[in-house]
């Protein structure tokens, strides 16, 4: 494959798992959460400075492209201010629009954690190599748990550096994850995905043709200021919101697959972010001031006022601001029914 990888970023979600650390005015993709830089900042590092990939494509609503344009630190970029959210699917024909039929897009959430960034990059050009062929890729994630969080895809034919996908399959329950993990055919659905755009484009086309028709006019219509896209917002506005899986990816006979092992997570809750980070020997992981005595696979993070905890296990506790959370582990996934998350 001579031609660039076009990475597609997409900033959308509001986080509310991670409250009280993420809030509608910093949510999640812009906080420092596994390292010194934002997980949004990750994104574009892991395509930075690597001749095989184009500038980012950025696909965001109004209320942060002036912090994206902040911790994009001035590179080249594209952004594509959506007036309304409405799903992955309209954000990724969007930026399909926008780019020549022949570019192959690398479609990256702006607030997923992957540790082996060589490894992703040589899934990124495995799946370009399908995607030139026409194929709709999605990563296939090494699944090493019996996750019933993710969606799951279960690989069916070989193909040259992948594999055809033979079922997606929704988040199961305990029984069902541990057969999938068993039988090696499954893998997480990271929601990364390669296209080429022309393709991405005709298969909306025939398989969502209302959807297709009022994103060509909102494209059509749309007005350019400097670096920024803004669609046409009523036309955008007329866009029935859906998923790029159900609206695309599970109707295409075109779907494949590459595997991908890079020490993914989608930091999806407090649980998931203590599994990313640094743990000590009992299992413990902070970050801030903390005294963790008799501890055992407890996550405290804190942005000023020390955390202490004696003979504490399975914990999440989280200071931010005039805000404190403390969670089990198995409750980190019901964080975002709280008053808190829902009112910030």
């Amino acid at each position: 494959m001579q031609s660039q990888i076009h990475p597609v970023i997409l900033c959308g979600g509001s986080g509310t798992r991670l409250w009280p650390l993420s809030r509608k005015q910093l949510p999640k993709p812009f906080l420092p959460l596994t390292g010194a830089k934002s997980l949004f900042e990750q994104v574009v590092a892991r395509v930075a400075g690597d001749a095989r990939f184009a500038e980012p494509v950025i696909v965001a609503g109004a209320e942060h492209a002036d912090l994206i344009e902040t911790q994009m630190h001035g590179a080249a970029h594209r952004l594509i201010v959506e007036p309304c959210a409405r799903n992955t699917a309209p954000a990724i024909a969007l930026a399909a629009a926008l780019l020549d039929r022949d570019a192959i897009m690398l479609v990256c959430p702006s607030d997923h954690h992957i540790a082996d960034a060589d490894a992703f990059r040589a899934a990124a050009l495995a799946a370009a190599e399908q995607a030139a062929q026409d194929h709709l890729v999605a990563f296939g994630i090494a699944a090493d748990r019996p996750e019933t969080g993710y969606g799951y895809i279960r690989r069916g034919e070989p193909l040259a550096g992948g594999y055809a996908i033979a079922q997606f399959v929704e988040k199961p329950d305990r029984n069902r994850a541990e057969a999938y993990l068993a039988s090696g055919e499954y893998s997480w659905n990271g929601g990364i995905f390669a296209f080429r755009a022309g393709a991405l484009l005709d298969e909306l086309t025939t398989h969502r043709p209302t959807m297709a028709q009022n994103l060509g006019a909102a494209v059509a219509n749309g007005t350019t200021q400097g670096t920024r896209f803004h669609p046409d917002p009523d036309h955008f506005a007329a866009i029935a919101g859906e998923s790029i899986d159900y609206a695309i990816m599970e109707h295409t006979d075109r779907a494949a697959m590459v595997p991908a092992d890079m020490g993914w997570s989608d930091i999806g809750n407090f649980a998931a972010l203590h599994d990313a980070l640094e743990q000590d020997e009992a299992g413990n992981a902070v970050r801030g001031p903390a005294e963790l005595v008799q501890c055992d696979n407890v996550l405290a993070v804190t942005d000023g006022p020390r955390i202490s905890a004696i003979g504490a296990s399975d914990l999440c506790i989280v200071v931010s601001g005039d805000e404190v959370l403390v969670t089990t582990r198995d409750g980190a996934q019901l964080v975002g029914r709280l008053k808190g998350a829902s009112e910030q």
